[in-house]
């Protein structure tokens, strides 16, 4: 079993190693900045995901309405994961609507849709994308494996590949997630 675990360590080691890459440091700047900007013109995330991801959403939204590092203002931020919500959406409209639905609901000209997928072929979550591109909301995506269907539709993307399962991807996503709200906290209220 110890072979197993160092196997698996050393694979950990490696997805967290993809935020070297000087295109996963670009992703990462641009989207801290874009993100910055958009709290800076009173603009809002919406956040969305399905399984894990939607859990790395909500942990997104929390570190920006709570505190990370420092206290600081809230910054306006929302999981799409409502259970009420996507219950009711996905009986009465179809599970792939129910991201899209709740872009519609709070998505504004001027916010940011941020998607993550790890796959790449979610299409509740391409459906999401459609509605927050005619919304007029940039689209930020963490992507994973190949990027799917998903690859190209993004103002700005990042795509973890080289990883069979879901969980390695997620973890570079949430790493990833991290530094870009320190990146966050430092332009908006560091200055450096």
């Amino acid at each position: 079993m110890e072979s197993h675990i160092l196997d698996s360590v050393e694979e950990g080691i490696r997805a967290i190693q993809c935020l070297r890459d000087p295109e996963a440091i670009a992703f990462i700047k641009n989207a801290a900045h874009l993100i910055a900007d958009c709290f800076e013109r009173r603009g809002k995330l919406i956040i969305a995901g399905n399984g894990g991801s939607l859990c790395d959403a909500m942990h997104f939204a929390e570190e920006l309405t709570g505190v990370f590092r420092h206290e600081r203002r809230a910054l306006p931020a929302i999981a799409l994961s409502c259970p009420g919500h996507l219950t009711c959406t996905a009986n009465d409209l179809g599970f792939d609507g129910v991201f899209a639905r709740g872009v519609e609901a709070y998505g504004h000209s001027g916010d940011i849709f941020v998607a993550l997928t790890t796959s790449g072929n979610s299409s509740n979550i391409l459906e999401a994308v459609t509605t927050a591109k005619e919304k007029e909301l940039k689209v930020i995506s963490f992507l994973g494996k190949t990027g799917g269907k998903m690859k190209g539709l993004s103002d700005l993307e990042w795509c973890v590949d080289g990883f069979k399962y879901s969980d390695r991807v997620q973890e570079a996503h949430m790493a990833a997630i991290h530094i870009i709200i320190e990146m966050v906290e430092r332009k908006l209220f560091h200055d450096n």
